[in-house]
């Protein structure tokens, strides 16, 4: 299959794609188009202009603003994976895109792009989930922030509008020497999980949780904290016991059902995998057993 005609523009500055989103009928972003295009291919999806975001400069870059990570929203996976800064600063989403598709893929796709398409079983919101992450949506009435938590609204349905594009995502910076797991279930390597967990701790003294984060994906119609397991770790001892007695919390998240695996599997996987990515954020924050 091919993709049906459209105009292809191809912006040099973030003021000029505004006002390419703002002007022209049904138009849609490329960002990277991994998912895009061969959902064109096929006719899935069928637009009349296609506005390339891959020449405008003022969307890429990393940085450290305010304990922030900053990341620009065409910023490469591939380049996010190898990046020192990601990796020093949020090592869960370094962990996270050597999950994401092939390199193949991730040398083309980008953050930005994998956050607007919203698939409930991708990697990075999940990742942002976790990390409480901001994102900065650009148009021509400019900037508005927007919490990860207020952007995820559904089934691959997001809080952009018609003519807004992601400009950045801030990541809070966790303090020195927490902890971070990550861990999904996919038939194959490279493809879509049917449950995944992302994990953080920071533990202080006497292996006392100080601040937990979980979120699950690939199970909901989006990723979900399971706030009653971060709460369950919150201020208390970590140890195996704690780890799985919170993890079962996950349990309660409501599952989705489809020709890939069922609802309570889902649930299941999702429990073993949050014990799994538990346990490896409280050994890489120094916790023992």
């Amino acid at each position: 299959m091919k993709p049906a005609p459209f105009d292809y523009h191809a912006p040099r500055h973030l003021k000029e794609a505004a006002e390419l989103l703002a002007t022209l009928p049904n138009v849609k972003i490329l960002a990277g188009g991994q998912s895009l295009v061969p959902m064109m291919n096929f006719r899935y999806v069928i637009v009349d202009h296609l506005v390339d975001l891959g020449h405008v400069d003022d969307l890429r870059g990393i940085a450290v603003i305010d304990g922030r990570l900053r990341i620009g929203a065409m910023m490469r996976q591939r380049d996010l994976e190898t990046s020192p800064e990601v990796a020093r600063h949020c090592p869960l989403l370094a962990e996270a895109l050597r999950h994401v598709g092939h390199r193949q893929t991730r040398n083309r796709g980008t953050i930005g792009g994998s956050l607007a398409h919203a698939d409930p079983a991708a990697e990075l919101p999940a990742v942002c989930a976790a990390y409480d992450a901001v994102l900065h949506l650009a148009s021509i009435r400019g900037l508005r922030s927007v919490p990860f938590r207020e952007f995820s609204l559904g089934f691959m349905t997001t809080a952009l509008a018609p003519d807004e594009m992601i400009a950045a995502i801030e990541l809070p910076i966790w303090r020195s020497g927490h902890g971070h797991g990550f861990h999904e279930f996919a038939r194959r390597h490279g493809d879509f999980a049917l449950a995944g967990a992302a994990a953080l701790l920071d533990i202080g003294a006497g292996n006392v949780v100080r601040g937990a984060a979980l979120a699950v994906f690939g199970v909901a119609e989006q990723p979900v904290r399971v706030d009653a397991a971060e709460a369950a770790l919150t201020g208390k001892a970590i140890g195996s016991t704690a780890i799985q007695n919170a993890a079962a919390a996950a349990w309660l998240v409501e599952p989705i059902s489809d020709i890939h695996a069922g609802g309570d599997y889902r649930r299941h996987l999702a429990q073993v995998l949050s014990v799994r990515a538990l346990t490896d954020a409280a050994r890489r924050a120094g916790v023992d057993g």
